[in-house]
């Protein structure tokens, strides 16, 4: 059947992408946003190198110097509704039965090395043939339009249950994810995210080179001293 509004434009949603591994390998998954967010708060802090107080001509001459790219951190609300899903029970099995409960573990896990990487350190560590060390989260990237396609790691995670069914499964919920943008400091040359911060600064470049100011540049540049 023809779309009522041909001419309305398609709307792209924003999403988590998961991979399992830093390297290629299985297809990842997508965790699809059902409800865009409202609104995306992002906050950038300097990652200068470290100064010692009593080096004043060094102080002078690192001002400018960074280590690398900002230290980026993103927050957003996350809106969940099952009522849709409970209306067509023959076709949404799990939210009859668990609500929302499996859209929350998803995204909950994001905080979580798997528990098959946790045994298989344990049973490494018992025999000898590994040292005790941390497991790796999975590679996320946060998608939110073209222009911004960025590897994350989750650092925060509330929700808020707001309605619950008959076996007190939650049926709308919001979640308020708070994430740091992982650039290519934190990844091996050979990750996956390493080519993804890349890809994500030479986007921001490239925008940034399309800007063009407005009114009063002429006489902006009239009042510099060199």
């Amino acid at each position: 059947m023809p779309s009522d509004f041909p001419l309305s434009p398609r709307l792209l949603k924003g999403a988590l992408v998961v991979y399992e591994s830093q390297t290629p390998g299985p297809p990842p998954k997508v965790i699809v946003f059902q409800y865009n967010p409202d609104q995306l708060n992002r906050s950038l802090t300097t990652r200068a190198a470290p100064r010692e107080p009593s080096n004043v001509g060094g102080a002078r001459e690192d001002v400018l110097r960074m280590l690398g790219p900002p230290v980026e951190t993103v927050n957003l609300s996350v809106e969940l509704d099952a009522t849709d899903q409970l209306e067509e029970p023959q076709q949404s099995q799990p939210a009859v039965e668990h609500g929302l409960h499996p859209a929350l573990a998803t995204l909950e896990l994001l905080l979580y090395p798997s528990t098959a990487r946790v045994q298989e350190i344990e049973r490494l560590t018992q025999e000898g043939r590994s040292q005790i060390c941390p497991a790796d989260l999975f590679l996320t990237l946060l998608v939110w339009g073209e222009s911004r396609v960025v590897p994350v790691l989750l650092t925060s995670f509330s929700v808020t249950e707001e309605a619950f069914d008959q076996q007190l499964n939650p049926i709308r919920a919001r979640v308020d994810l708070g994430m740091r943008v992982l650039t290519y400091m934190e990844f091996r040359q050979t990750s996956m995210g390493h080519d993804a911060y890349l890809a994500y600064q030479r986007q921001k470049e490239s925008l940034a080179g399309q800007y063009q100011p407005g009114g009063g540049e002429s006489a902006v540049r009239g009042l510099l001293p060199f």
